[in-house]
């Protein structure tokens, strides 16, 4: 891996641990050599995780909508700043320049890139690694849900598997490095409808 996409909020949350996972998380980046790509902002979660990685001397790379960069959230002293024109380009662009996903903890754009990429894997649009980092049990009702769908019939057990989960960053990336995505694309068969 040599570029990691986080997905994660433009708000600190109400918790240090929060932020302090956002450093964390920067820190094992760079120590394995890996870029961070995200969001742009020099705000909440999202502007430490950046601060953390640039602060160490790691490597950078915010995508940030012009609608949003307009507003003065852009952070500063990024290695590389793409300027896209919508919302739709910059989780595009994201995904590219990306080998996998982690997605902290957030808010509703946290929530909806994190399913985004995931359904992009389940169609077999891309085989790279995502992973959510459970700082505290945040994601706990997500993956409940997501245990929900399986046992309702609306997700494969196959498909369950897409997101990585661990608690620490060094072991979610562990994790990441060393997932090998399913063969099993999402078709509906005429048997199923």
């Amino acid at each position: 891996m040599q570029h990691v996409c986080v997905f994660c909020g433009s708000s600190p949350g109400n918790r240090p641990v929060y932020l302090d996972a956002a450093h964390q998380t920067g820190m094992a980046l760079v120590q394995r050599g890996i870029g961070l790509v995200y969001g742009g902002a020099q705000i909440g979660l999202m502007g430490r995780i950046a601060d953390s990685v640039l602060e160490q001397g790691g490597k950078v790379i915010g995508v940030m909508p012009e609608h949003l960069s307009i507003k003065e959230v852009t952070h500063p002293k990024l290695t590389d700043l793409r300027i896209v024109d919508s919302m739709h380009t910059r989780k595009a662009l994201m995904a590219e320049l990306s080998d996998a996903f982690i997605a902290l903890p957030g808010g509703l754009g946290t929530l909806e890139e994190l399913c985004e990429i995931l359904t992009w894997g389940q169609l077999g649009l891309h085989r790279k690694p995502c992973g959510l980092l459970n700082v505290a049990g945040f994601y706990e009702p997500l993956l409940a849900l997501f245990d929900h769908a399986v046992a309702e019939g609306f997700l494969r057990p196959a498909h369950r598997r897409l997101v990585q989960v661990d608690a620490t960053p060094e072991e979610l990336l562990d994790k990441l490095a060393s997932y090998e995505a399913p063969l099993l694309p999402k078709w509906i068969e005429r048997r199923d409808i």
